[in-house]
């Protein structure tokens, strides 16, 4: 049985997503990361860490990822921009 290999030296039938998808995996996980803990601070700032807490911060969770990941994917550019002028080369 002879293994089929894409452009990136990856088995066909891999699980993982072409390199060329790298940027909008970025900003999903930032995305999803960044909401998660945007939403328990908030919630837990707003109504504390009582009972249902987690209930409450998935309920805003489910507003703010999907929001997040458009944000993220639309200041990616702005934000490369002002890394690279404010960094050395």
């Amino acid at each position: 049985m002879t293994k089929h290999t894409e452009n990136n030296g990856s088995k066909s039938g891999s699980w993982k997503l072409p390199t060329r998808y790298t940027q909008q995996v970025f900003a999903f996980y930032m995305a999803a990361i960044m909401a998660l803990l945007m939403s328990a601070v908030i919630v837990a700032a707003n109504t504390g860490i009582s009972g249902g807490f987690l209930l409450r911060v998935f309920n805003a969770y489910k507003l703010a990822m999907p929001i997040a990941f458009c944000c993220v994917l639309l200041a990616r550019p702005l934000v490369m921009k002002l890394v690279s002028i404010t960094v050395r080369k």
